[in-house]
């Protein structure tokens, strides 16, 4: 039977979207579900290590966010400007030294040349997009670092494709750690803080791309790694890098007619041979978050058992009626009613019993959304 997306509606009181992280790291509520059947469990995130067992295979995503979102002028008008970084592009090369890209890997804008670090290319999202057509010129500055920007192509819901440069030979990604600002989910209704360089990010965050955080794994602290380790419960890392898409909303009626957006991963030979290994020994793997999941279900498995390594792109919609071929156990967030997130959870331990648990957690007074509590389903 095909589900609709109001199949996966539940009553939300707004003061649970969590606003701000928990006072300290790992002191979020854990709503343990058994994923086929018994009783819920209430705990606290840093009591995770009693719930897993020596020999379970812990994937976590190891993306690191960046400052996407930049606020500058346009030039010379003066009016406020806000892009949101999105994909870096391929600077095309070619001999036009005035356009973008000489045989050496520099850059030619306005007959000036600049370096090949210091002038990139991006799809973003701008604000005021009616107003920001090709060839407007904008300006990015904060604590003495400027970057600046020209509009070169219009797309569609106020995307635009801008170039970015600095005039003092500054790398390009350089001035956006300097100036850019985190890049909070919209439901969090408050401007980034100094704190949320730290709070929004993994303690274990490696490889810069994300415009998102895989919100599952801000939870972890060093000792509950250190705890899981004591256990004897292993674990690896791949990497998958949150796009805009993760906010995309389900705007058709019927759910397997929606798509997701295509999003970068990787996944190691050394990952790999582990989740080899963990299906042959029979030995649960845990996916930390619903990133780690969509990543896991991309991968190849051939006729012997082996998980093959990986590296490209994935538009994998997970949704009831997907049969998981790697994924045991599953460590995620509260997320937004009618989301394709919930619609993975509820694939994962079925619709009717997801929506329960989320009941009770509302009754509880869970606290939902990236900086919200956690579920453990295994």
């Amino acid at each position: 039977m095909s589900l609709r997306t109001s199949d996966f509606d539940f009553d939300l009181p707004e003061e649970l979207i969590a606003q701000r992280p928990p006072a300290e790291r790992g002191q979020s509520q854990l709503l343990v579900l058994p994923r086929y059947g018994g009783t819920i469990e209430h705990t606290s995130f840093d009591r995770l290590s009693h719930y897993l067992r020596s020999g379970d295979l812990l994937v976590l995503n190891d993306t690191r966010v960046f400052p996407a979102r930049l606020m500058g002028h346009r030039v010379p008008t003066g009016g406020a400007v806000e892009c949101l970084l999105l994909h870096k592009l391929p600077i095309p090369k070619g001999p036009t030294p005035n356009e973008a890209g000489n045989a050496d890997g520099s850059v030619g804008i306005g007959g000036s040349t600049f370096g090949a670090d210091s002038v990139e290319e991006w799809e973003c999202l701008m604000h005021p997009g009616q107003k920001l057509k090709p060839g407007a010129r904008v300006l990015f500055a904060r604590g003495g670092v400027e970057l600046q920007g020209e509009v070169l192509a219009r797309h569609f819901y106020g995307r635009r494709t801008i170039r970015l440069w600095t005039d003092s030979g500054r790398a390009v990604t350089e001035a956006v750690e300097r100036i850019g600002h985190i890049p909070l989910p919209p439901y969090i209704d408050r401007p980034d803080e100094d704190g949320d360089r730290e709070r929004y990010q993994t303690v274990y965050a490696r490889d810069a791309g994300s415009i998102a955080a895989p919100t599952a794994g801000l939870h972890f602290t060093a000792r509950v790694l250190e705890e899981l380790q004591a256990r004897g419960v292993e674990r690896v890392s791949i990497t998958l890098h949150v796009g805009y898409g993760t906010f995309k909303p389900v705007r058709v009626e019927q759910v397997d007619e929606h798509e997701v957006d295509s999003e970068r991963y990787i996944v190691s030979a050394s990952t790999a041979d582990a989740l080899t290994r963990a299906l042959r020994d029979g030995r649960r793997i845990i996916a930390v978050g619903t990133t780690t999941t969509r990543t896991l279900e991309s991968l190849t498995i051939d006729g012997s058992g082996v998980v093959h390594p990986s590296q490209g792109s994935t538009r994998l919609f997970i949704h009831p009626g997907h049969e998981f071929r790697i994924v045991q156990g599953l460590i995620t967030n509260f997320h937004l009613p009618r989301s394709s997130l919930l619609m993975l959870v509820a694939a994962f331990t079925g619709r009717e019993r997801i929506l329960q648990a989320y009941r009770e957690a509302v009754a509880r007074r869970y606290r939902f959304y990236s900086y919200g509590d956690a579920m453990l389903i295994a």
